[in-house]
């Protein structure tokens, strides 16, 4: 190779490694400076931002500062006013402390005072007695006979002016004041009858009724629950059993025997399960009947089940289911009249009986089975009450019970409605009298009217005109209190004083 080409080549080597360090230093001190820059930037910022944080320190050290002062102050502040109210509640106790015991020294003082006037008196009451030759309860007597004798007759004037004030201002208040003077008129059901009988076409089927050794009547007792009585009355059979619907059931298989004439177990068996299904529908159908009669709808199908069952119960020879239907017509009215919810008194009516279906199963009063019963099977509860408060034993709280309790008194008491035999109106009418003959001062007493009014004759001597007054209002009380009765009894006290002279 040429040597100048080779010198060429390395100078050329020389100059572009040269020129390439070179242009590296000249980058790096750029770069240098920059860096540099950057960092002054860097120190400068975080010396700001130190400053600020001393600043932030500082400020926040300052307040709370402050802030414990202020604390500090309330805290005495406090702390003072503690013990101002500890100074001044120290002082109240020493005062009260101070008034009690003064407090103390007057009632000693009160209690001598008392003993004093005590002494007083009992010296100036004995020296009273002394004067007077009476004792205080001598004087007493004389004092209030004196002052009876003063006021009897404006008393008498006064209850005078009080009763009629009190007639004039009823037409103001007719809802509850008529039907609250009208509830007096419920009266309790005891009586009913127990047996039934089914008249015979021929005495010997009476036999095949009995049966071989007995059997044949001895099935029908067990399938019925009844007792069958065949001897005791010619041409009849007698059913006797508390269950009406069970008397029903006997009687409608007697009948279908005797009709078919075929009379054994077997048979016994098929035609009273026949006249189970028979009853069975004739009830429903009887409470259906009566329930849409009087326009109720919706009743549970158990009440109306046990409703229909009044249809073969009776009380005083009046059918109850006709006696409900009555009441229910009868209640609708009257509700109308004063305001009443009508529905209510008129469902309560109809169904306010049908405990009497079950008094032969469950325990308890037959007005008490009825509210029961009814909220059992999801009556209302204001026509439950309505049924259960039928009667005094239970406190009629709304007007649709007292409408349910006076037209019970109604239907029961109208003309015809009940059979009452000869013997029990006498000693009801006995019984009446002997209540008012019980008082003293009385000198004879008539019961009239069907037993409707009884007139009390006093002594004119033993009863004044005021005694009169309370004398008839004692006898009301006893007669209600003592006696059962339909409707009202009027007590009629008579006081007469005669002057008889004869000019001769």
């Amino acid at each position: 190779m040429d040597p100048i080409t080779i010198v060429v080549a390395v100078a050329g080597l020389a100059i572009g490694f040269g020129g390439n360090v070179a242009i590296t230093r000249q980058k790096t001190g750029k770069a240098e400076e920059t860096a540099k820059k950057e960092i002054d930037k860097a120190k400068r910022e975080a010396r700001k931002i130190t400053q600020d944080a001393q600043d932030s320190a500082t400020k926040i050290a300052e307040d709370a500062r402050k802030e414990e002062q202020s604390r500090r102050k309330e805290v005495k502040e406090v702390e003072q006013r503690l013990l101002d109210r500890e100074e001044s509640l120290d002082k109240k106790l020493d005062q009260l402390d101070k008034r009690n015991e003064a407090l103390r020294k007057s009632e000693d003082e009160v209690d001598s005072l008392k003993e004093e006037i005590k002494e007083i008196r009992t010296k100036q009451q004995d020296k009273l007695e002394k004067v007077a030759k009476l004792t205080k309860k001598d004087a007493a007597e004389k004092l209030m006979q004196m002052t009876e004798r003063d006021i009897k007759s404006d008393l008498t004037g006064l209850i005078s002016k009080l009763q009629n004030e009190a007639q004039e201002q009823a037409e103001e208040k007719a809802g509850m004041i008529i039907v609250g003077a009208m509830e007096r008129m419920a009266s309790e059901v005891t009586a009913e009858r127990t047996i039934t009988s089914v008249k015979l076409e021929d005495e010997e089927m009476k036999g095949r009724i009995i049966g071989k050794e007995g059997r044949n009547i001895q099935a029908l007792q067990r399938a019925t629950g009844v007792d069958i009585m065949v001897d005791d009355t010619p041409g009849y059979i007698v059913l006797s059993s508390f269950d009406p619907v069970r008397r029903e059931v006997a009687r409608q298989a007697i009948e279908m025997l005797l009709k078919d004439g075929r009379v054994h177990p077997g048979r016994i068996e098929e035609v009273v399960e026949k006249a189970q299904k028979n009853v069975q529908k004739d009830v429903m159908r009887a409470g259906e009947d009566a329930a849409r009669e009087v326009g109720i709808i919706g009743m549970p199908k158990e009440v109306l089940q046990i409703l229909g069952e009044l249809k073969y119960r009776t009380s005083y020879g009046q059918n109850v289911l006709k006696h409900s239907t009555e009441m229910a017509h009868i209640a609708g009215i009257l509700a109308e009249e004063v305001g009443a919810d009508v529905k209510t008194a008129k469902y309560a009516a109809l169904v306010h009986d049908i405990g009497k279906a079950l008094t032969h199963k469950i325990e308890g009063k037959h007005h008490h089975i009825s509210g029961e019963i009814l909220r059992k099977y999801g009556a209302p509860e204001e026509v439950a009450h309505a049924a259960e408060a039928h009667h005094d034993d239970v406190e009629a709280t709304t007007v649709e019970a007292l409408i349910v309790r006076v037209v019970d008194a109604i239907s029961a008491a109208r003309p015809g409605a009940r059979n009452i035999s000869a013997e029990n109106f006498i000693e009801r009418m006995k019984e009446l009298e002997n209540v008012a003959n019980s008082f003293e001062g009385i000198d004879k007493s008539y019961a009239i009217s069907a037993g409707r009014e009884v007139r009390v004759f006093v002594k004119p001597k033993s009863v004044d005109d005021l005694s009169a007054i309370r004398l008839a209002r004692d006898i009301a009380n006893k007669i209600e209190s003592t006696m059962q009765y339909p409707g009202t009894i009027k007590v009629n006290v008579i006081r007469e004083t005669r002057a008889i002279e004869f000019a001769k």
